[in-house]
């Protein structure tokens, strides 16, 4: 049966990689994003901002009869609270459902989130009145805070009884690969950061808890995100389920932060006592980069498009390890693994071939 995709947010770390698995495997792809990537052979580009309701209409329109079968929302707006999270994200889904109600086209929609679906929103991350019992797992009900991904998948519910399509949420641990202007991306955040202590002799010190340092931890791959994304819209068994998406292995910070420096060959510094947050320690680094980048003939001057030191630091900071449970796809036929290692080794050589980090 002929499959077309709808990738919402095909320019950021999680749509891009959706994007270029579903090309692979043959499918018709759209990336909708404010500015599409150009650069993907295959991508069908759909410019469309998700907050004007009238522009993303005319943008669904002008895809004529080549409507699509399966949606990927895979994108996110950070705004200065949770309600406004809340207000903001639960919109951008509900418009572009809505616009895309009349097309009659759709079959599947799969909705990205993440594990603060256990873990709370910003405003009450893994704070301790909340902390969830680990392994993580899709059974666990919803924690009693204000959620936006709550919001975002009451959303995809309400759409999915009004216009009868199946839908999968899958929820992936912090998000490594390639993606430049992402708001979370801890891959790039440590490479950026290894380049600047090698650039100035600083050690690279483990900004996170001991919790983090010496407990499991795991992580999520993009092209595994993509993978599990192209399975459950082939799968019948996997239709109308959540998932969490990870690489299938375990680690702890204590063991790959030392093999992230060796890659870098930097210095390695554990954790000393004390949380020493990230974003505090890159908070100067603005001019230093945009010196490194003209010195090193670098393709991004900007730090911001390439750090996002806040969500590390969430992500590192945490007091409690945290490792996340695959059974409910495993039991389903999703087999795929991939080393955590290689994840941030291949994430490096790519960002060093591409000319973004020296």
């Amino acid at each position: 049966m002929q499959r077309s995709a709808l990738v919402v947010g095909a320019s950021g770390i999680g749509g891009r990689y959706t994007a270029r698995e579903l090309l692979a495997n043959g499918w018709t792809v759209y990336g909708l994003a404010r500015h599409p990537p150009r650069d993907l052979p295959g991508l069908i580009p759909v410019a469309a901002d998700l907050l004007d309701e009238v522009g993303l209409q005319a943008a669904v329109a002008a895809m004529g009869n080549e409507a699509p079968t399966h949606v990927f929302i895979t994108t996110w707006m950070r705004q200065e609270s949770e309600a406004e999270n809340i207000r903001v994200n639960a919109l951008l889904v509900r418009n572009l459902l809505d616009a895309l109600s009349s097309k009659k086209s759709l079959r599947h929609v799969a909705l990205v989130t993440g594990l603060k679906h256990y873990l709370g929103p910003f405003e009450a991350y893994a704070s301790s009145g909340t902390l969830p019992d680990t392994p993580l797992r899709e059974s666990q009900p919803r924690l009693p805070l204000d959620n936006f991904y709550y919001a975002q998948e009451d959303e995809v519910y309400a759409a999915a009884a009004r216009d009868r399509f199946t839908w999968t949420i899958h929820r992936p641990h912090s998000i490594i690969g390639m993606a430049v202007g992402n708001a979370m991306n801890m891959g790039t955040t440590l490479a950026v950061y290894a380049s600047i202590c090698k650039e100035t002799g600083r050690p690279f010190r483990f900004p996170g808890s001991e919790a983090q340092w010496n407990g499991l931890c795991d992580v999520t791959d993009a092209r595994m995100l993509a993978r599990q994304l192209r399975w459950a819209a082939d799968t019948d068994a996997a239709r109308n389920e959540a998932f969490n998406i990870t690489n299938g292995d375990y680690f702890r910070w204590s063991w790959l932060w030392r093999r992230l420096a060796a890659w870098f060959g930097v210095q390695a510094e554990g954790f000393g006592g004390t949380v020493q947050p990230l974003e505090a320690a890159m908070a100067d680094d603005a001019q230093l980069w945009s010196d490194m980048a003209r010195r090193h003939h670098l393709q991004e001057a900007d730090l911001s498009r390439l750090a996002s030191p806040w969500h590390t630091d969430l992500d590192l900071g945490r007091p409690i390890e945290v490792m996340t449970d695959m059974a409910n796809s495993r039991r389903l036929g999703f087999a795929a693994w991939q080393s955590t290692e290689d994840s941030f080794f291949d994430l490096f050589a790519a960002l060093r071939a591409q000319r973004l980090i020296p």
